[in-house]
């Protein structure tokens, strides 16, 4: 297995700048993904740790070893794309076998290697078939088993589930998870589903405009965000954003906004003040409001705008002024559009954030 340090890390395209400045640290054996939207620069780095791009400026590491000029095929690495790339013409077997063969392997070890991959992916009995005969799951296994077979030190996989409906995505979400940790490799996963991400790796590498954001187990970035951008990818439903200020009245603080004159705790007050910060964003997810009918201090009112039912829960979608606060209701809640609510606030749920630099103050 390998350890991947990436050290100020650029990649341009012309004026495109796709990659800048990245420094991430991949330990022997852990599953990181790359998360974020279209453009953001994660397959562009993924393509620069395979080899495929190299650089404009920065180091590529496996373990101590710069490997910014070795070829792809002299870094032992395993990728699996969104495009599954199996070769039609040829059977599983085949497939699967094709890098062991241009490894001029013996036959015999050939064999050996490929029953043991299949069986680990439990598709030994599609061996004799061709890709044309199998279902998108199917071929997904082939193409993890192709890469696999090579043990590879690293694991490299971009956006491998995209191409799956929506119940193999989540059984799949948890084969890849087991795999991962069964085999103990390196594993860099490229992905701009949260919930994948989430789920499946040990840390997450949030990437925005080629500017790595934040780093940090999934718990760390759910419950510390480092910025708006990151607060608003990461959860589901997203985290609701409403504009207001700080105000002082005696001891007291309250912070204000269209719709919202919350009271807030006298640390959480000195903090905004001690930040220097006037404009400020509220940030609250829909799962830390809690909806009732009497209002109070600590209260946000609204009126119920719209009802989403998702079975165990009701997303339930509020009207404050000119925002709309979706708040996750337990199952079974009933309300009329036009109806008045009052939106309570776990305070030690809350996110402060500056308005205009957007990193995180609370």
């Amino acid at each position: 297995m390998v350890k991947v340090k990436l050290v100020d890390l650029h990649k341009y395209f012309g004026k495109v700048k796709a990659v800048v400045g990245l420094n991430l640290t991949i330990d022997d054996g852990e599953f990181v993904a790359l998360l974020g939207p279209s453009g953001c620069g994660k397959t562009t780095t993924l393509l620069m740790i395979a080899g495929i791009y190299k650089p404009t400026k920065g180091y590529i590491y496996f373990d101590d070893v710069i490997v910014n000029d070795l070829p792809p095929k002299d870094r032992n690495i395993g990728m699996v794309f969104q495009s599954y790339a199996l070769y039609p013409h040829m059977t599983v077997f085949d497939n699967i076998a094709f890098p062991l063969k241009l490894r001029k392997e013996p036959k015999q070890e050939i064999r050996k290697k490929v029953r043991e991959v299949a069986e680990l992916l439990q598709i030994s009995e599609l061996l004799d078939r061709k890709p044309g005969q199998l279902s998108g799951g199917q071929q997904q296994r082939v193409a993890l088993a192709r890469a696999l077979v090579k043990e590879p030190n690293l694991f490299l996989m971009d956006e491998p589930l995209s191409n799956l409906d929506a119940k193999l995505r989540v059984t799949m979400r948890a084969e890849l998870k087991r795999l991962q940790k069964q085999l103990g490799i390196t594993t860099i996963y490229v992905t701009h589903d949260q919930v994948e991400a989430m789920t499946m790796a040990d840390r997450i590498a949030i990437l925005n405009k080629g500017i790595l954001q934040q780093v940090g187990r999934p718990e760390e970035l759910y419950d510390k965000p480092a910025n708006l951008f990151v607060a608003g990818f990461i959860g589901s439903p997203p985290m609701n954003f409403v504009e207001c200020s700080l105000n002082q009245k005696g001891d007291d603080y309250f912070l204000e906004g269209e719709g919202i004159n919350l009271k807030v705790n006298r640390e959480i007050g000195k903090i905004i003040v001690s930040s220097g910060v006037s404009e400020l964003i509220l940030g609250v997810r829909p799962e830390d409001l809690e909806i009732g009918r009497a209002p109070d201090t600590q209260s946000i009112t609204g009126e119920v705008y719209v009802l989403e039912p998702l079975g165990r829960d009701v997303i339930v979608n509020v009207k404050v002024g000119n925002n709309m606060l979706k708040v996750l209701a337990p199952q079974g809640f009933k309300a009329s559009p036009g109806e008045k609510v009052a939106l309570k606030l776990k305070m030690e749920r809350m996110h402060i954030f500056d308005k205009r630099s957007g990193k995180a103050i609370v």
